[in-house]
Order: structure tokens, then C-alpha cells, then sequence
């Protein structure tokens, strides 16, 4: 089996070789520019690492899906910025900011286009199993989006409301990711099901740490404002948690605080910030971090693979926890 590192390596080749070009340089621009500022790109490293448990043969027939993966995902992020009024991603300029709304629309619908043809490379055999899950996935991440949409203007959301919204909107995608991987290396059924629900627990763990950036990361490292979340009013882990730890009084400053137009960012975001500390929610969320890691592996439990595979799948999972942006 291939490093994690070597995985790595093996990605960033496909994503410069992917064929972005095209006319009029409006719409492909702004493609190419999403994926050349870089990224996690967890998506295609866990397709071609849960590929790689059950066959070494990396070639086109899982790089050109895994690449299909990453695009789709860029997709979202465009069309995400442009709904959230996002300034910046990877600390570099968002597409709807770089050029306009209208352009960032259409480029993300060509986007979109272009995924659906590299994950139709998928080899024959696998290609119904792959497409319907693709296409599953798909639908599955905008309704998570309708619902992170519908929440903004809700004083209230429960951590159960929190956890299916994220469930749709982030962890569908890597859990059909890992998924992907494993049914073109043609792993059993009772298998690549164990990898999806793997990666789903995984993908809980990895949206609380995205939600714990925004509040708690370095902005250099993280790529975004810190506070983001706050002044644009997203439900996060953060919030579902401090409105089920604090007490009537705690929860009516935090809801004021969120609806207050007229309070300057600076101090939103640190009055915010400060119940978030006294509520001890920072340390709530590396706890919670820590329970979907540890179901992310248990989920492995009772399957057919080897110890050589589960500590794969481990280093994996532990790599995404340990992240520092």
C-alpha cells in the first residue's frame, strides 16, 4: 500500500492534470483559479487511499473519479461563498468576489458538468454503483445547504438539528468519497458499506473542527476571518452547544448579540467568543472531535478487513483530527 504522503503526491499530480481549459475565459478562469489556490483535497485522498486497501494499480480508471470529487466539492465551495458573502477562501479572494456573482454561478454549474464527466470514468463494471451514489450524494449535499440556509433564521437549533444539517451538507460526500474508492476496487458489499459509515463519522468530526477553526484557529493557518460564522449568523457545533449549556439568561445575550445589527464585528465576535469560553465550549468541542474519530473507527468493527487495512484507515482519521487548518 501507498503512504498517506505518497496519496498526497499522487492527488496533487491529478489535480495538474486536470483539463480545465476552455471559452469564453470568464467562466473556465475562474475553475481553474478555485483549484489552483489549493485545499485539503480530502475527498480524492480518501477515494484513491480506500482504493489502494484492495488493489495497488493506481491509474485513471480511480484518479479521473477521485478528480471528480474535488471538482464537485469546488463547486460547492463557489456557490457556498456566494450564499454566505464569503470575502475570502484559503485566505485568497473568493470567485464571486474575484469577479462577480453571475460568473461564480455559471462557473460552478460547469463545475458541476465537469465532475459528473470524470466520475463517469469510473470502469464499466462499477460505473451504475458509482453514479448512483454520486448522484445520491449529490442531491443529499444541497438539501444540507438548504437546511445550513433555513437555520439563519432560526433563534434556536438543537444539537440533533446541527448534526443531521452537517450530516447532509459535509459528511455524505466523504463517507460516498471513501465509498467510491473501495466499490472500484471491487470490495465487498458488507465492506464498502463499513468504509462509507467509516467516513461519515469521519466527516462529523472534520465539519466540528472546521466550526472550531472559525472561532478558535489561526485565521494565517485557517484561511478565513476568524469570527466568519458569527457575523454571518451560520448555526455551528459552537452555537448548538452553547444554547444547550446555558442557562434562559446566557442563551437571550447570545441570541441579542447574533440578531445585533448595529454592534460593531470586533466586538461581536469577542463578546461571542467570551461566552463561548465561559460555557467551556472549546473543550466541548475537541471532546465531541474526539467521540466521532473514535465512532469513525468503530465503524470498521465486525468487517473483513485486516489489521493492515484498519491502521491505514486509523493513520487516515487521525491525520484529519490532528489538522492544524
Amino acid at each position: 500500500m501507498f503512504t498517506i504522503s505518497e496519496i498526497d503526491s499522487i492527488v496533487e499530480k491529478g489535480i495538474f492534470s486536470l483539463e480545465l481549459k476552455g471559452e469564453p475565459d470568464e467562466l473556465y478562469d475562474p475553475i481553474k483559479y478555485l483549484i489552483s489556490i489549493g485545499g485539503k483535497r480530502l475527498r480524492p485522498k480518501i477515494a484513491i487511499l480506500t482504493y489502494n486497501l484492495f488493489s495497488d494499480k493506481i491509474d485513471r480508471s480511480i484518479i479521473h473519479p477521485a478528480m471528480g470529487l474535488e471538482i464537485f466539492h469546488g463547486f460547492t465551495l463557489i456557490h457556498d461563498d456566494i450564499m454566505d458573502k464569503a470575502d475570502l477562501r484559503r485566505n485568497r479572494a473568493t470567485v464571486h468576489k474575484k469577479w462577480n456573482d453571475n460568473i461564480a454561478i455559471l462557473s460552478g454549474d460547469v463545475m458541476c458538468i465537469k465532475s459528473y464527466q470524470y466520475i463517469s470514468e469510473a470502469p464499466a463494471p462499477k460505473l451504475k454503483s458509482v453514479l448512483d451514489l454520486f448522484s445520491l450524494t449529490a442531491a443529499q449535499v444541497c438539501e444540507g445547504q438548504q437546511y445550513d440556509m433555513n437555520f439563519e433564521d432560526l433563534s434556536f437549533i438543537t444539537m440533533e438539528d446541527y448534526i443531521s444539517m452537517i450530516g447532509l451538507k459535509t459528511a455524505v460526500l466523504i463517507a460516498a468519497s471513501a465509498k467510491i474508492g473501495a466499490i472500484i476496487a471491487g470490495a465487498p458489499q458488507g465492506v464498502s458499506d463499513a468504509i462509507y459509515n467509516y467516513g461519515y463519522q469521519l466527516g462529523l468530526a472534520f465539519q466540528i473542527k472546521d466550526d472550531y477553526f472559525d472561532s478558535f484557529g489561526d485565521s494565517a493557518l485557517f484561511g478565513k476571518k476568524i469570527g466568519g460564522d458569527v457575523l454571518c449568523g451560520k448555526k455551528t457545533w459552537l452555537l448548538a452547544e452553547s444554547l444547550k449549556r446555558g442557562d434562559l439568561n446566557k442563551r437571550k445575550e447570545l441570541q441579542d448579540l447574533l440578531k445585533n445589527r448595529t454592534i460593531a464585528d470586533v466586538e461581536k465576535i469577542e463578546r461571542v467568543l467570551s461566552i463561548y469560553n465561559q460555557l467551556g465550549i472549546k473543550e466541548a468541542a475537541e471532546q465531541a472531535m474526539a467521540f466521532y474519530h473514535n465512532k469513525s473507527i468503530e465503524a470498521l468493527n465486525n468487517s473483513s478487513l485486516n489489521s493492515e487495512q484498519r491502521d491505514r484507515l486509523l493513520e487516515f482519521a487521525d491525520s484529519i483530527i490532528n489538522r492544524e487548518k
